[in-house]
Parts: structure tokens; C-alpha cells; sequence
């Protein structure tokens, strides 16, 4: 069985066996988006770019793109927010992404570091890119090669951003979505988090009123990092009511949505928007109502 058997659009995840047989293709760019939040106490977390793990091991002739630096926006508080249009164009055709190119992104960790790359991208109007699934965990689980040192720098590229899709949320949609119950508000983050006994990590613990819970970590086999079954995955999905509405995804900073959002994306869902600041933005704001409690 293929692991894309039962989505709507499984042309936005790869398997293992189908990278590896594409490696030598001229037109493919493929992206280790790898990134590590380390907890602290001033500033909730330190943004940590995955580069030394790139250096130690990596996909043959991928690149390393920096999340932080390459494709956020500058922002005082607000981390990983959307870059504009020029700046993304400019990142991309860095890395040799443009006209008749297709992409790959993965992470070493969590699925949605390469989730946010793909999202940006079909953002700004690029389709011809999908996610490794399991990332690299499962590409060295299987014994695939392995290259280890600095990429090759790569031969810059014209980027055309042709659209900007209405995909990302801001925080008057989400308002505005609060008691509205046509519409779902989906929070990415643990359920300690939702509930509020995760700790208070973003300004106020629990989540943005009226939400409701699937964790990006429960969308994935945590051996594998691997995606669920489609089966598996739209039932989660519509345990939480998100199969048949309109959903806005949101979490800490925009990352972990980025996987709730590529999955429902893959099921077929027609309307999902991110919010692109998510808590780090609504937490420490009291205007903005949240709730604790399962």
C-alpha cells in the first residue's frame, strides 16, 4: 500500500522510495527545513536552525534553509510570521527554486518545520512542491544514502510569485470566528496546552475561546514521523468537527498548524486558513478571550 493511498491531493506528500529514485533529477530542489525551539525562561524560546544536524547528515543534495533568517518576516515579537512576496521570491531563487522546479521539503524532527516551507509556498501561489513523509527519521530508518558536510551552493533561479492566496488568518478573522459555529478554530498545540495545564508559556495559558484540539504530534506514527493513514486521520478530524467547515489552524507561532493544515489540505478540505501569529500574538493580549478547562 502506498502511504498516499486514500487522499484527496497525494500530490503533496512523497514517499522515501519515490525521493530517493528522483535524486538525479535536474529540475528538483529539495529542502531540509530542520529547526529546534529550546525552551527559555525570557523569551518562551530560543530559535535554534537545525544546520549543525544538516552538516552531520542530510538528504544527497539537499539544501538547508533557515526558517528564522530566510523566510520570516522581521517582527519584534512575533516569530516565523509570513515574509512579503519580494522577500520570499528573493529566498527562493537563493536556493535555486523557480520556473519548472519541483520540491521537496522534510525535517529531522517534526514533519511541521517542512509543513510551513509548503505552506508558504502554496501561499504564494507554487504547487509544484510536496513533503517528505517520516522526513529524515524515516529516510535513515530504511538505510537510504546519506550526505554529510555543507551543501553545494546551489544556481540561483528567477522566483515569480504569480498570486498571494488568502490562505493565512489574521487575529480579526479569528475574532470574528469566536462563537460563529460555521466556522472551526483548530489549535495544533498538546492537549496540556488546550487545557491550560501546560504551562503559561505564550503570555495566558489554555487556548483562544470556542476552540477546539488536534495535536500535530497525533497526526503522525511517532516511530516513523510518518503521516497516519487518510482513513485514520479524517476520522480524527472529524471527531473534532473539522471535516465539513471552514478551519482556521493556530498554535504557538504558526508551526504546528502548518501540519493540521497540510493534512486537511490532503484530505481534500477546500477551506483552511493558518494564523500566521497565532498565541504568541493573542496570549498576551487580555482583550482577546481565551478559556482553560477541558
Amino acid at each position: 500500500m502506498s502511504t498516499t493511498d486514500g487522499f484527496v491531493h497525494p500530490e503533496f506528500l512523497v514517499d522515501t522510495g519515490w525521493l530517493q529514485a528522483h535524486l538525479g533529477d535536474s529540475e528538483l530542489r529539495v529542502l531540509d527545513c530542520t529547526t529546534h525551539l529550546i525552551p527559555d525562561p525570557k523569551m518562551t524560546y530560543t530559535v535554534k536552525p537545525g544546520r549543525e544536524d544538516f552538516e552531520k547528515g542530510h538528504v544527497p543534495g539537499a539544501q538547508f534553509i533557515d526558517l528564522q533568517a530566510d523566510l520570516s518576516a522581521p517582527h519584534p515579537r512575533l516569530r516565523f510570521m509570513l515574509p512579503s512576496a519580494e522577500a520570499f521570491a528573493a529566498a527562493m531563487g537563493r536556493f535555486g527554486i523557480g520556473e519548472g522546479t519541483r520540491v521537496v521539503t522534510y525535517s529531522t524532527t517534526a514533519p511541521q518545520w517542512a509543513a510551513r516551507v509548503w505552506w508558504m509556498l502554496r501561499v504564494f501561489g507554487f504547487d509544484n512542491a510536496a513533503v517528505l513523509d517520516g522526513g529524515f527519521r524515516k529516510w535513515v530508518q530504511e538505510g537510504r544514502p546519506v550526505e554529510t558536510g555543507p551543501a553545494a551552493r546551489p544556481t540561483p533561479a528567477r522566483f515569480v510569485v504569480r498570486e498571494q492566496r488568502p490562505l493565512m488568518a489574521d487575529k480579526e478573522a479569528v475574532l470574528e470566528a469566536i462563537g460563529n459555529p460555521a466556522i472551526c478554530t483548530l489549535n495544533a498545540l498538546s492537549p496540556e496546552q488546550h487545557a491550560g495545564t501546560g504551562g503559561n508559556i505564550y503570555g495566558r495559558p489554555g487556548r483562544i475561546t470556542g476552540s477546539v484540539n488536534l495535536p500535530a504530534a497525533q497526526l503522525v506514527d511517532p516511530g516513523t514521523n510518518a503521516f497516519l493513514p487518510a482513513a485514520e486521520l479524517r476520522r480524527r478530524f472529524a471527531a473534532v468537527g473539522a471535516m465539513e467547515r471552514p478551519v482556521i489552524t493556530y498554535c504557538g507561532g504558526g508551526i504546528a498548524a502548518s501540519a493540521d493544515a497540510l493534512a486537511l489540505v490532503l484530505l481534500g478540505h477546500p477551506d483552511v486558513r493558518l494564523y500566521d501569529a497565532s498565541l504568541t500574538e493573542w496570549a498576551p493580549d487580555p482583550a482577546l478571550p481565551m478559556e482553560t478547562g477541558d
